[in-house]
């Protein structure tokens, strides 16, 4: 548990003033990674990924989620929708995604499995079927490693024939779309259009409303996709940027936002900014080792380090800035936190069971 950051006076504060009195007794958290050391990819292997966030965690057990949840959420009662940490081929498929299967049976919560793009319809089906899972995780980094990393489309790890499989089952699909333009991006747009119109019966969820962490990345996807679609979900999981939030909650609504919080990484020490279109983590100074490993930390130290607060609960604090400046009620609020999952959840028959 040396992992898990014990709360300071200043994260109780804000966490008993702002927060606590806002949130819903009920919470679901519906992005969430649980994993056991043994199943992740060799550290050689990451080159698609961003380094910053192996220094907060290097597994996330359930064990160590549930004193998570209990240190940074005291008084509410959370439920996790899981999944692996399976973003490399040389992970441990069978293991990470066993491990989730198990959770689910054990302890009641939700569970994704990670898919690999190379499975055909058949194999998914009968990877599904070892769950019981309600869908699919899937990464860029799964795509064929022949592929730069700007040219990986949506459809090069999320594959037409699986995902004709997902709209027969009903399942959801959690995305992490790719490319340097992230939301604004014309291609992802295109794509996240065409699953719309083709796959009707996917529950489509773009994770981290589209890696539009800074307005720059916004571009008008967001006006685009609420003209455009009626079934899409967005997660607002590892963002903090209250001014993406209120245009997400005006252009999609409150009844398709749902919460996910990215643990274990947002129980890092953080405090997001952006520069240029690019954000930059502010973290203490020494507390996560040699920072020079990724361009997108940034150490502090003095008084700008001694007043930051968990990742996590930076996310809440902005989301509560952009619902107070839309308007939303405390209806939706809760139905962002909790009922709209619990709909979504409720209304899926996994595999396997």
């Amino acid at each position: 548990m040396s992992t898990i950051p014990v709360p300071t006076a200043l994260d109780q504060e804000i966490y008993r003033t702002r927060l606590a009195p806002w949130l819903p007794p009920r919470i679901i958290d519906i992005h969430t990674h649980v994993w056991q050391a043994k199943t992740d990819a060799p550290k050689q292997n990451r080159s698609r990924l961003v380094a910053w966030p192996a220094l907060v965690a290097s597994e996330n057990p359930i064990e160590d989620l549930r004193e998570t949840y209990r240190r940074l959420f005291p008084d509410k009662a959370v439920v996790p929708l899981m999944f692996g940490h399976l973003n490399n081929r040389a992970a441990d498929f069978d293991g990470g995604n066993g491990y989730i299967a198990d959770l689910v049976r054990r302890h009641g919560f939700f569970g994704l499995m990670y898919a690999r793009p190379d499975w055909s319809a058949e194999e998914l089906r009968a990877q599904l079927q070892r769950g019981p899972f309600s869908g699919v995780k899937v990464y860029l980094s799964l795509a064929d490693a022949a592929l730069k990393v700007n040219d990986i489309t949506i459809f090069d790890f999320l594959p037409p024939h699986q995902l004709a499989l997902l709209d027969e089952l009903g399942m959801i699909v959690m995305l992490h779309i790719p490319r340097d333009g992230r939301l604004r991006d014309p291609v992802n747009i295109a794509q996240m259009l065409e699953i719309e119109r083709r796959f009707p019966n996917v529950r489509l969820i773009i994770a981290h409303v589209g890696r539009a962490y800074c307005e720059e990345d916004m571009g008008d996807a967001l006006a685009v996709l609420g003209r455009e679609t009626q079934r899409m979900l967005f997660d607002f999981s590892a963002n903090t940027n209250a001014v993406v939030f209120a245009e997400l909650i005006r252009r999609i609504g409150p009844r398709r936002i749902l919460f996910g919080s990215d643990l274990p990484i947002v129980r890092m020490r953080c405090r997001r900014i952006c520069e240029n279109g690019k954000y930059i983590n502010l973290v203490p100074k020494g507390l996560y080792g040699d920072v020079s490993v990724d361009s997108h930390l940034r150490e502090v130290d003095g008084p700008a380090a001694s007043g930051i607060t968990y990742f996590l609960y930076e996310e809440l604090l902005a989301f509560r800035a952009a619902a107070e400046a839309t308007g939303l009620s405390s209806q939706d609020v809760a139905d962002v936190f909790c009922h709209n999952a619990d709909r979504l959840l409720q209304s899926i028959t996994p595999l396997g069971r």
